[in-house]
C-alpha cells in the first residue's frame, strides 16, 4: 500500500508498505460540528453538580475568572461574548493563567478576550497576568507527594471563581483543564517546580490518568480549594480547533465529562503496538525539534519496546532553545541526559526528560532539514529522506516488522489495548 507522509507546508514522502506489515494510518476521529453557541448556552444552563451559571453568578459578592493564556486555543472569547452582557455589572475580574509563561502581549489579549471586551475590561483595570514569582501567594496545604500549594491570592480570597479551560491530551499531565487552571496556572513557581518534576515517570503521558503522578499530584492538591466555590467551564476542540462539547459546574465532574468527548476527538483505536511507528508533525507544527516533540511522544504510545519510532518533521527553523538542545546533547547517552535532569531538576527540563526517555527503551530516528551533527547530538540518528529511513528500518527489524504511520502525529493520541 502507497502511504503519503506530510513533510512541511506543501511536500510530502510516499512510501510503499506491504499489506501485511501495514497495523494502520491512524489520524484525529471526524467528528460532527455542532452549533457552538447552542452548546455553550446549553452546558451554562445545565452544569454538573451545581448550580446554574445564571443562579452562580447571583451575587454581589467577588467573582474571579480564570482564563487561558495565548498558549492554548481555548475558545475564551466566544465564551465571553455570550456571558459579558450578565456579569459585566457584576463585582469581577479576570486572571489570566500563566503558569510560568510570560505575560500575553497585546495581539494575544486580543484573541484571549475579543477585542471589543478587552478594551472594556482594561479600561476598567480588572485584568491581571498572573506572575508565579512575584504576586503575593496564599498558602493552602501540601499534597500527598509534597507539593507546597500556593496560589494566587486574587484567586484565594475570591468569594467564586470561574475557571475557562480546554481540554485536550496532554504529553505528561494526561489532559489540560480542569486542575491546570490552578496548577500550574495560577500557581507560585515553587508549587509548579515540585509538580512537574514528577514528569519524568513514564506514566506521566497524554491521556493517561490512572497511575500519572502529575495528574494525581494535582488533583490531591485540588482538595486544598475546597473552600473556594468554583464553576468551572470546559471546552472540548475538535482537530480544527472548532467547538466540539462543552461541560460546566462541578471541577472534578466537569474535567472527567470532559475527557469523554476529548477522547472522541484524539483517542484513537489501534488494535496492536507496533515495531517501526512513523510520526508526522505537520505543517506548522513542524518549525523546530522543541515543538515538534509532540508527535514524538504520541508515536512513542503506539512503539513496541526496542521498536524503531521515526519522526517526520522538517524543523525548519532549527532545534528550538537553546538551553533545550545544550541539555539534550550534555550527555553521551539518553540515559545520562535522564540521570542529570533528575539530579539537578530545574523546571523546563521536563521536555527534555521526556524526550530523552523514549530512547532508553527504543531507537529514535528522525527525517528532517536539520545537520546529521544536530540530530547525533541530541540522540537521534539522522536522515532527509523518509524512504531511506524506513528501508533502513526495515532492514533492521526485519520483513515481519509491523508498522504504524500517524500522518497527523501531533494530533493524534494511539490507545492500544491493555497499554500500560
Amino acid at each position: 500500500m502507497k502511504v503519503r507522509v506530510p513533510y512541511g507546508e506543501k511536500d510530502a514522502f510516499n512510501i510503499e508498505i506491504a499489506d501485511n506489515q501495514l497495523v494502520g494510518v491512524y489520524n484525529p476521529n471526524p467528528v460532527t460540528k455542532p452549533d457552538a453557541d447552542q452548546v455553550i448556552s446549553e452546558a451554562l444552563a445545565h452544569p454538573i453538580d451545581s448550580p446554574s451559571f445564571d443562579e452562580f453568578i447571583n451575587t454581589d459578592k467577588k467573582i474571579v475568572f480564570i482564563v487561558n493564556d495565548g498558549t492554548r486555543p481555548t475558545p475564551t472569547a466566544k465564551i465571553l461574548k455570550l456571558i459579558y452582557p450578565k456579569i459585566k455589572d457584576k463585582n469581577i475580574s479576570f486572571i489570566v493563567a500563566t503558569g510560568v509563561h510570560r505575560a500575553p502581549t497585546e495581539a494575544e489579549y486580543r484573541f484571549i478576550f475579543g477585542s471589543d471586551i478587552y478594551e472594556d475590561l482594561k479600561a476598567r483595570g480588572l485584568i491581571h497576568s498572573h506572575d508565579s514569582k512575584n504576586d503575593p501567594m496564599d498558602y493552602l496545604g501540601k499534597s500527598k507527594n509534597g507539593t507546597e500549594m500556593y496560589i494566587n491570592k486574587i484567586v484565594a480570597e475570591a468569594d467564586r471563581v470561574v475557571p475557562i479551560s480546554s481540554i485536550e491530551p496532554h504529553y505528561f499531565a494526561g489532559y489540560t483543564g480542569g486542575r491546570k487552571s490552578f496548577l500550574p496556572g495560577v500557581a507560585s513557581y515553587k508549587t509548579i517546580s515540585e509538580n512537574h518534576h514528577l514528569a519524568l515517570m513514564d506514566s506521566a503521558r497524554a491521556m493517561n490518568l490512572k497511575g500519572n503522578p502529575v495528574h494525581e499530584d494535582m488533583m490531591d492538591a485540588m482538595k486544598v480549594l475546597k473552600n473556594l466555590n468554583i464553576f468551572a467551564i470546559e471546552t472540548v476542540l475538535d482537530s480544527d480547533h472548532d467547538v466540539y462539547a462543552v461541560t460546566t459546574g462541578d471541577l472534578n465532574g466537569s474535567f472527567y465529562a470532559g475527557i469523554d468527548k476529548a477522547k472522541e476527538v484524539f483517542g484513537v483505536k489501534i488494535p496492536h503496538k507496533a515495531d517501526i511507528v512513523i510520526s508526522a508533525a505537520p505543517y506548522p507544527m513542524d518549525v523546530d525539534l522543541y515543538q515538534s516533540q509532540k508527535a514524538l511522544d504520541n508515536g512513542k504510545l503506539a512503539l513496541n519496546k526496542d521498536g524503531i519510532l521515526i519522526l517526520v518533521a522538517t524543523c525548519r527553523t532549527g532545534i528550538g532553545p537553546k538551553p533545550f538542545y545544550n541539555l539534550l546533547s550534555s550527555e553521551k547517552t539518553a540515559a545520562g541526559v535522564l540521570k542529570k535532569i533528575d539530579e539537578s531538576w530545574h523546571l523546563g527540563y521536563h521536555k527534555a526528560a521526556k524526550m530523552a526517555q523514549i530512547d532508553t527503551w527504543a531507537s529514535t530516528w528522525a527525517v528532517t532539514e536539520l545537520t546529521d551533527e544536530e540530530m547525533r547530538n541530541v540522540h537521534f540518528k539522522p536522515f532527509h529522506d523518509l524512504k531511506v529511513a524506513y528501508a533502513e528500518a526495515l532492514a533492521q527489524k526485519g520483513p515481519d516488522a509491523s508498522v504504524i504511520v500517524l500522518p497527523a502525529g501531533s494530533l493524534t493520541v494511539p490507545e492500544a489495548p491493555n497499554a500500560n
